[in-house]
Parts: structure tokens; C-alpha cells; sequence
């Protein structure tokens, strides 16, 4: 709207550093195109400050939250509820007020699949490769396995955190009774093994955006005509992979997708309502 009132809404993003967020942009976008009495705002909420600053929007009446890093996790012990995709997550995105309740949601890995399925792929019951079991690889293995993707085969570096991830999915198998099986990124003989009987592989880790925007963490011989893959990478629009794929005869899946469909599922929980995503993306990313 183009007055703020006594009677407009307020989502509002919590994270630290919050300057170059997208979020408020693309909201007010669509809500000033909705018609919604609504303004999104920004705060910039370190993990020190995240109680507090969640106590603030109970108190003023906020009709949600976005959670950017480094408060995703942290949050989830000062909400009333979590959503099934969030609790198994350990994470939450999304902040939506019920009365007097907040309940955490994670729309990162149902955007992803939501991109996958209006690309016209199919991988329900199917196998899947995911490079990368970071915040947007768990959201989106986790989802996966919450929406029947029955195989997937994560590949990450061994880190300090590889242990831990191998039991998160082994967690996620146990609750969902797909198959998930984590994988040494360095063992390139098995990730092309993995690709090879794979529908959907996709690329959750920050390869393919500037400066590692030559670079790509799937060999071009590895990948076949008929499967679909998929990059979390926006900037640039086509990576290195993407254009590799396609040019395999793959079908290619832009990281925007998961970035306009997080947000649109966000929207549709606090509201009910649909984000005019073909106006978004063209107002935003659009080739002007």
C-alpha cells in the first residue's frame, strides 16, 4: 500500500548483517500488487539479541517473521510450535502469528520442490543426488524425503560437521522411511556413480556463483539426456552446470525458483494469498 496506517500489518526479517536482504523488496512488491495492508521490514537480530526481538513482535501484533542467518536455529526455542518440515529441519525460515501463537515454519525446501515440479519433473518415488547438506541442503533433502523422494544420495566435504549430518539424515530416513545416505564429496568415483541412476541432481553449495563461477561440482560426462538438475545459485541466473546440463540435453532448474517460491509459500502461509510470482520475477530478475 502506499500509506503505512494504524491498521497495517508488518512482517518483519530477522538476521545479522540485513542491509542487502531481498526480502522486504520482493514482499512490498507483492503486496503493494496484492493490494495488502501490509509493509515488510527489516531488523538487524543477532543471536544474543533473538529473544528479546522476539518477545518485541509478539508484543507489537507483527503477522510474522522472515529468519535469515544466523537465526534460523536459534529461534526455534523462543516459538510455540513448529511445522513438521521445521522441527525435523532444525530450522525455521518463516514466523506465522496464530492469536496469540507463533509457529515456525521452513518454506526453503518446499520452494525448491515446488520449482522442480512446474519445471515438469517428476521425482516422487525416485532417486535424487544433493551436493551440499548445509542450511538450504537440509531443507532440501529433508523436504524431499518428507514429499516421498524415495533415494537420495548427499554428497558434502568432511568438515567438522559430518558426522552430525550423516545422523541428521539418518534421522530424516528414520522419520520418513525414504532412503538417505551421506557421501564424501571428495570420492568423485562415487558421485558419478550416484548421478548416474539419478532423476534429479542438484547443487546446494555456493559453486557456480562469482568467483567460483567457472567452476562446477559435476563433470559434464557425468550427467545424461532426461534427468533434471538443479542449482540453489541465482547469481548468475545459468552456471556452469546449468548450461552443461542443458547442453547434455538435461533439464535445467534456476536457483530463482527456490528463491520466488520460499517467499510465495511464505505469503500464502501468513495471508492465504498468492504471490504474483511471474510479476516478481520480472519486475526484480527480469533481463531489463
Amino acid at each position: 500500500m502506499d500509506i503505512v496506517s494504524g491498521r497495517t500489518k508488518v512482517i518483519c526479517i530477522f538476521g545479522s548483517p540485513i542491509a542487502q536482504a531481498m526480502s522486504p523488496s520482493l514482499h512490498n512488491a507483492s503486496f503493494q500488487q496484492l493490494g495488502v495492508d501490509c509493509v515488510c521490514i527489516a531488523a538487524d537480530v543477532r543471536p544474543e539479541g533473538l529473544k528479546d526481538a522476539v518477545q518485541g513482535a509478539r508484543v507489537m501484533g507483527f503477522s510474522g517473521l522472515i529468519v535469515t542467518m544466523p537465526d534460523k536455529t536459534g529461534i526455534l526455542q523462543y516459538l510455540d510450535e513448529l511445522s513438521p518440515a521445521a522441527e525435523l529441519m532444525g530450522a525455521v525460515n518463516t514466523v506465522v502469528r496464530d492469536g496469540d501463537r507463533l509457529i515456525g515454519h521452513n518454506t526453503d525446501g518446499a520452494g525448491f520442490m515446488r520449482a522442480v515440479a512446474l519445471a515438469g519433473v517428476d521425482v516422487i518415488g525416485k532417486k535424487m543426488t544433493l551436493i551440499g547438506a548445509g542450511g538450504a541442503g537440509s531443507a532440501i533433502y529433508t523436504q524431499a524425503a518428507l514429499d516421498g523422494v524415495k533415494e537420495i544420495a548427499v554428497f558434502n566435504i568432511r568438515d567438522g560437521f559430518f558426522d552430525a549430518t550423516a545422523r541428521r539424515l539418518a534421522e530424516v530416513a528414520d522419520r520418513t522411511g525414504m532412503h538417505l545416505k551421506l557421501y564424501d564429496l571428495a570420492d568423485k568415483t562415487e558421485l558419478a556413480k550416484q548421478i548416474s541412476d539419478s532423476a534429479l541432481i542438484a547443487d546446494a553449495t555456493k559453486v557456480g556463483m562469482p568467483p567460483l563461477d567457472n567452476e562446477s561440482n559435476v563433470a559434464k560426462q557425468w550427467l545424461v539426456a532426461g534427468q533434471a538438475v538443479a542449482d540453489t545459485v541465482y547469481v548468475p541466473r545459468v552456471t556452469k552446470l546449468l548450461r552443461e546440463a542443458q547442453e547434455v540435453g538435461a533439464t535445467p532448474i534456476s536457483g530463482l525458483g527456490m528463491l520466488l517460491w520460499q517467499a510465495a509459500i511464505a505469503e500464502q502461509l501468513w495471508f492465504g494469498l498468492e504471490m504474483p510470482v511471474p510479476y516478481i520475477q520480472d519486475r526484480f530478475f527480469g533481463d531489463h
